[in-house]
C-alpha cells in the first residue's frame, strides 16, 4: 500500500471513530476483531527479554542503537530508558532509578484485536509485529497498549514499535539493544530451550522476577529483575530526563511524571 493511499485510508478509520463518538480509552477494552491465529515465526520458539535492572547504568546506548538500526523518527523510540528520581521511603533521600521500557511481546495482547484490518498480528514465536503494508495507521493499537510503547511512525503513518528486531534474530544476531548493552543488562532467548541463558536465569530468580501492570491480564515476555515495586504500575515519580527538542527550540518528546 503506498503512502498516499495509508494516510487517506487512516484518515477514513479516524474519522469513522470519531464518527461513532467512541471515546479512545474504551478501544483497548473493545475487541474488533477477534484475536487472529498467529503466523510467521519459528513455531518451536518462544522468545522474551529479561531486563537486569541491577545491571542497568541508564547510558542509552540500546536508545541509540535502536533508533538507528530501525532508522525510527525524530522523537520517537522503540526502546527508551527512563530515568526517575524516587525518594527513599525510610530516609527520604534521593536516588536515581532506570527503567528500560519496550514492547512487551504479551502473551495475550491488547493491541492485536483492536487492529482493524489485522496489520498488527502474533509470530508463532510470541513476538508482536506490525505488518506496515496493511497497517492505515488509525492508531486504535498505540491506544490500547498499557505500556506505551506504540507510536504512529511519521515517515510511514503507520504503527511502530519493538519487534525484538526479528529481522537480527532470523539472522542469528542479537537485537540491537541487546548487542549494544555495555552493562549486560538485556538477556534476550528462547524460553522453550531450558539451556538458553534467559531460562535458566528465570529458573534461578523466578521469585525475584517482576513484569510491568501484571493486573492488565496481558501476560508480558518482558521480565524485570531487581525492579523497585513502586514502578510495576505506573510511578509516582518526576522524569528527569528526555526533554528533547528540535532545532526552533520545538518540544519534540518528553518523559513526563507518571509515564
Amino acid at each position: 500500500m503506498d503512502l498516499a493511499r495509508r494516510m487517506f485510508m487512516g484518515q477514513l478509520a479516524r474519522l469513522a471513530a470519531g464518527a461513532s463518538l467512541v471515546p479512545l480509552a474504551t478501544v483497548a477494552e473493545a475487541a474488533i476483531n477477534d484475536q487472529p491465529p498467529r503466523r510467521g515465526g519459528d513455531p518451536t520458539k518462544r522468545y522474551a527479554m529479561l531486563i537486569d535492572l541491577r545491571r542497568c547504568i541508564g547510558c542509552q546506548a540500546c536508545t541509540v542503537s535502536c533508533h538507528l538500526e530501525n532508522d525510527a523518527p525524530l522523537g520517537k523510540f522503540r526502546t527508551i530508558v527512563s530515568q526517575y528520581e524516587v525518594d527513599d521511603p525510610e530516609t527520604g533521600d534521593m536516588s536515581t532509578f532506570f527503567l528500560p521500557r519496550l514492547c512487551n511481546h504479551c502473551d495475550n495482547p491488547p493491541c492485536v484485536p483492536v487492529c482493524p484490518v489485522q496489520a498488527t498480528y502474533q509470530q508463532e514465536d510470541g513476538i508482536v509485529v506490525v505488518d506496515a503494508e496493511r497497517c492505515v495507521g488509525c492508531a486504535y493499537c498505540v491506544q490500547a497498549c498499557p505500556y506505551d510503547a506504540r507510536f504512529i511512525n511519521d515517515k510511514t503513518q503507520t504503527a511502530d514499535k519493538c519487534t525484538f528486531c526479528t529481522h537480527r534474530l532470523e539472522a542469528g544476531l542479537l537485537p540491537a539493544c541487546v548487542e549494544s548493552c555495555v552493562g549486560g543488562a538485556r538477556i534476550i532467548g528462547d524460553l522453550n530451550d531450558p539451556e538458553s541463558t534467559i531460562a535458566r536465569m528465570i529458573a534461578e530468580h523466578r521469585d525475584e522476577l517482576q513484569v510491568l501492570q501484571p493486573e492488565k491480564g496481558t501476560l508480558p515476555h518482558v521480565f524485570y529483575l531487581g525492579m523497585d515495586e513502586r514502578f510495576v504500575d505506573r510511578p509516582e515519580a518526576f522524569a528527569s530526563i528526555w526533554e528533547i527538542r528540535g532545532t526552533d527550540n520545538e518540544e519534540l518528546h518528553y518523559e513526563f511524571s507518571g509515564h
